[in-house]
């Protein structure tokens, strides 16, 4: 079976081509992938409606693009996968449309995916897949979770962010600290610079006993911290703020995430978003869960940000679980989901 997903989300346009072969396993083709940084960094943040122009500059150019270095042809495609949700509606739109369109061409399905199912999902196309059950931390753009999985579509909301997301607070800070969009790597790239300790910023909702995030009082304390170095802060002391701003964020991921494994009993975990990447919190997990005989999956770098194979694989994952019914849309017809909670869908 081939599977060609389109992902469209928010500010990068990725195509990809999954096939699901005798053995059962899905296997990566091909991937294409277009980001938007550029066109959204003179605006300090994606502009939704550049967003989906550019979304349908792209789309079809990285779709010949994708079949050509798979070495198929469009014709042999069997399902086509969208994402549906969450995410910005005019860029949704555009991958709902090209998706459906092709599918009712080639009389072939189209299947809506969760933007957040496709990221939960991806380190199954790493060379370390994970096992059900685990724990999962998503923690992707406006997005911080804690799941437990217990197979595909059996998802537990275990906790969940009450303000700003990690990411958020990331980019947040990093503008705080006069740094060109995408904040969240920029900061972190300034952070390797200064002392996490040279500042106290509090862990919001840290020692409390439940799972929730919350980190809009972080922003604001990073902020304060901020003004109080008065109109010229010396580059140490910016590095030092970005390490300390860094250091907060990740202890509460980390702390926050190996209670969830003590609660759940499990001893498994997936890390998956786009701040997943992130060097420190990685190095924070890695310690903490060889501690407590932990085993964590990440996956690839490249597939940490949004991009079309973890959409194909999800699909892909629904189709072998016999899960994907509820996901197929009429032919000809698509919608989308600009909000959508992971926790509703239906295995």
């Amino acid at each position: 079976m081939l599977i060609l997903g389109f992902e469209s989300s928010c500010d990068e346009t990725g195509v990809a081509l999954v096939r699901v072969g005798k053995s059962g396993v899905p296997t990566l083709l091909s991937q294409t992938l277009h980001s938007q940084i550029k066109l959204h960094q003179a605006y300090g943040g994606v502009v939704p409606e550049l967003a989906s122009r550019d979304h349908i500059r792209r789309v079809l150019p990285l779709t010949r693009l994708a079949l050509k270095e798979a070495g198929v042809q469009l014709a042999d495609v069997n399902a086509v996968a969208f994402t549906r949700g969450p995410g910005l509606a005019g860029a949704l739109l555009v991958g709902a449309g090209v998706a459906a369109a092709l599918a009712a061409t080639l009389g072939v399905p189209a299947m809506g995916v969760h933007h957040l199912e496709g990221h939960l999902l991806s380190p199954f196309l790493s060379q370390d897949p994970p096992q059900f059950p685990f724990v999962a931390l998503l923690v992707s753009g406006g997005h911080t979770q804690l799941m437990r999985v217990d197979g595909v579509g059996r998802y537990e909301l275990l906790g969940e962010t009450i303000d700003d997301a990690a990411g958020e607070a990331f980019d947040k800070s990093a503008k705080v600290l006069g740094l060109p969009y995408p904040g969240g790597p920029e900061l972190a790239a300034l952070a390797k610079l200064g002392d996490p300790a040279a500042f106290a910023l509090p862990r919001p909702l840290l020692h409390q006993p439940n799972l929730d995030f919350s980190f809009a009082g972080l922003k604001t304390a990073v902020w304060t911290a901020h003004q109080r170095l008065g109109a010229s802060p010396s580059d140490q002391q910016r590095a030092d703020l970005a390490a300390s701003t860094q250091a907060a964020i990740v202890d509460v991921l980390s702390k926050k995430t190996m209670r969830a494994l003590a609660q759940t009993g499990l001893r498994r975990l997936v890390v998956a978003g786009g701040v997943g990447a992130n060097q420190a919190l990685r190095a924070q997990l890695n310690a903490l869960c060889a501690r407590g005989n932990v085993r964590v999956h990440y996956p690839e770098l490249a597939l940490c940000t949004d991009n079309g194979a973890m959409i194909a694989m999800a699909a892909a994952l629904r189709w072998q679980s016999g899960s994907h019914t509820a996901l197929i849309a009429q032919t000809g017809a698509f919608d989308v989901k600009p909000r959508w909670p992971l926790d509703a869908l239906a295995a």
